[in-house]
């Protein structure tokens, strides 16, 4: 059975997108079969996969709001066994649509439990907000991955994503949980990133990976291509960061499991 997991941030600039994509390839690229989900209006994971948005027909819009069936809309990507349910633009009306439903907090987890059966992990990648598509995908959740950016304000906005996290905890998802905290854009030549990285170590302690992903020009350079790091340079420091944070969340499973 799969596992979904989400990765949110409300804070924009995270590295939340770079990590989705990354990720989703990295642990295609040791054999897992993944599905990414595209919950951001921007669609940045959609293009960064080299996904044509213009020429959709279906996209995770017309899932959720046309009961379209989730197959219809999911594409292969260049990666072997790496799929993505696009996102669109119209997105952004989706939440005001969504008003209106029945279960509207569940609308996403309907559509994405039947898949479960089908991939090993279901990435979500979340808009920079918390609005009701994000409620919609933490509710669909089994765990979530935070990344956190090693800047000034890394942990300014977190206890606000914890505070909505347990409220969907408490009221609509149970068995919701914290998967890791992720420190992204690590430079350890500067004083500033090894203070943020300690102090989000003492705060969150084992919660938070092993694997830290350093500020690379190459992860800055392969959305504009259209490719996963792993296939724009596969020998870059980022390609290797995301492959050790595929392997730990391997590993990680193993164990539970």
């Amino acid at each position: 059975m799969g596992k979904i997991i989400s990765l949110a941030n409300q804070k924009g600039g995270v590295g939340k997108t770079t990590t989705a994509i990354n990720l989703a390839a990295s642990l295609a690229t040791l054999g897992k079969k993944v599905l990414l989900i595209d919950a951001d209006p921007q669609a940045n994971a959609s293009s960064g996969l080299g996904i044509d948005i213009r020429s959709l027909e279906f996209t995770i819009y017309e899932c959720l709001i046309d009961d379209v069936p989730p197959t219809q809309a999911i594409h292969p990507t260049a990666v072997e066994n790496l799929y993505i349910l696009p996102s669109h633009i119209d997105l952004v009306g989706a939440e005001i649509e969504m008003l209106n439903m029945d279960n509207r907090e569940r609308v996403m987890k309907n559509i994405l439990t039947p898949l479960k059966s089908l991939y090993d992990y279901l990435l979500i990648d979340c808009s920079p907000s918390l609005g009701l598509i994000t409620v919609n995908a933490l509710t669909a959740s089994d765990s979530v991955i935070i990344p956190v950016q090693c800047e000034y304000f890394a942990l300014e906005g977190i206890s606000k994503l914890l505070n909505t996290i347990k409220i969907i905890k408490s009221r609509l998802n149970t068995a919701l949980e914290i998967e890791g905290f992720l420190l992204t854009m690590y430079d350890n030549r500067l004083r500033l990133a090894n203070q943020v990285y300690a102090e989000v170590k003492k705060h969150f302690q084992g919660m938070v990976f092993e694997s830290v992903i350093a500020r690379n020009v190459r992860l800055s350079e392969a959305p504009s291509h259209g490719k996963p790091v792993l296939m724009y340079d596969s020998e870059s420091k980022g390609s290797s960061n995301y492959m050790d944070l595929a392997k730990e969340l391997i590993a990680k499973h193993k164990k539970v499991n």
